[in-house]
């Protein structure tokens, strides 16, 4: 049976883009549109969706309050339609937060051509949407570092140990949980999540402002210090290589793998090529198999990795993929990898596996 989809836009040329990608696809379709929340309220009641595309600013209600309200009553799958501006990202990573499963970058200028170009993608989110595991809005109080009574112990760690992680849709809620729980002394830690270039700053200093740790986007050629996430920018894959003894960031604007750039694949391979056995691997919540065949790499160097369950993910298909292939040591809940991470992380004798299929 067809995806049905329902469309809340303002714009008519939006609506009228969105409806002709969604309904060139033969499993899926527009079950209606509406320019406004209000409208949108009652079409939800008549038609019952499978899916609603929202737009992050509109008249009469914007988006986001829309949205905090519907996961409260009706929680349902829906991807945000977020402009390329600071401003937008910001709103964007807020509708992430309230249980949005996913989003999808405005054109500038509502460009056909442009979003004739993302036409594929917006169809995979919604498809990976309508398979998600939808989160009920509970809390009311803004996002706030845990208190210190929740931080993990921190014993110290051998300086040649390093933190790989990769996450696509519903990442950025699975990340925070992971970082927020870590205590301030870590080793380095690289991170991989799908997400447009003018996003992925938003994204590092919302968390810099949640953790213990630092975050912060990679630059080019940067020294991985400890008790720091370096974030890979949008626009580019991220990879680790050795300097005198030293992890340092490679950035790369290559041609994209498994239609990603930056790719989790492209990180866990160098992870594994610098690190070996010294790393820990994991994969989070995400549409797809990037990162699996990285962290099989891993795996036959002596890594240790751990892949989130399905129960916990939003979309498991990146973990499944890891586990299928024997990439992964352990499949935990969200809420348990950090505390796995520090204790594995502490460990003084990895033990370095013979390569295996």
């Amino acid at each position: 049976m067809a995806i049905r989809v329902l469309i809340i836009d303002d714009s008519p040329v939006m609506r009228l883009l969105l409806r002709e990608i969604i309904d060139g696809a033969p499993d899926m379709k527009v079950a209606g549109t509406a320019a406004d929340p209000i409208e949108a309220r009652e079409l939800i009641k008549a038609l019952e969706p499978d899916v609603l595309t929202l737009d992050v600013e509109m008249p009469k209600m914007n988006g986001v309050e829309f949205l905090r309200r519907l996961m409260k009553l009706r929680p349902m799958p829906v991807v945000m339609i977020s402009t390329l501006t600071e401003q937008g990202s910001q709103t964007t990573l807020e509708a992430l937060e309230l249980g949005a499963v996913d989003f999808v970058p405005k054109p500038a200028g509502h460009s056909l051509e442009a979003l004739k170009q993302s036409a594929e993608e917006i169809r995979d989110k919604i498809r990976g949407a309508h398979g998600a595991r939808v989160r009920t809005l509970r809390a009311e109080a803004p996002p706030s570092a845990p208190p210190a009574s929740s931080a993990l112990a921190a014993p110290r760690f051998d300086p040649r140990r390093l933190v790989a992680i990769g996450a696509s849709t519903g990442g950025t809620e699975a990340i925070k949980e992971v970082l927020t729980r870590f205590p301030a002394e870590m080793p380095g830690i690289v991170i991989v999540q799908h997400m447009p270039e003018t996003f992925t700053g938003s994204f590092a200093r919302r968390l810099d402002g949640l953790c213990r740790i630092r975050v912060k986007e990679a630059g080019d050629g940067e020294r991985i210090l400890p008790g720091t996430a370096y974030l890979a920018p949008g626009h580019s894959h991220l990879s680790v290589r050795k300097s005198g003894g030293l992890y340092v960031a490679e950035l790369s604007r290559g041609e994209p793998v498994n239609r990603h750039r930056p790719s989790v694949d492209v990180l866990f391979d160098s992870v594994a090529a610098v690190a070996a056995q010294h790393a820990v691997g994991v994969i989070l919540t995400g549409m797809g198999k990037d990162g699996a065949r990285g962290l099989l790499a891993m795996h036959r160097v002596g890594a240790w990795n751990i892949a989130q369950d399905q129960a916990s993910c939003i979309v498991y298909g990146m973990p499944r993929e890891a586990v299928a292939i024997g990439a992964a040591d352990e499949v935990l809940p969200l809420p348990d990898i950090a505390g796995r991470v520090v204790a594995r992380l502490a460990s003084e004798r990895p033990a370095l596996r013979s390569s295996r299929a």
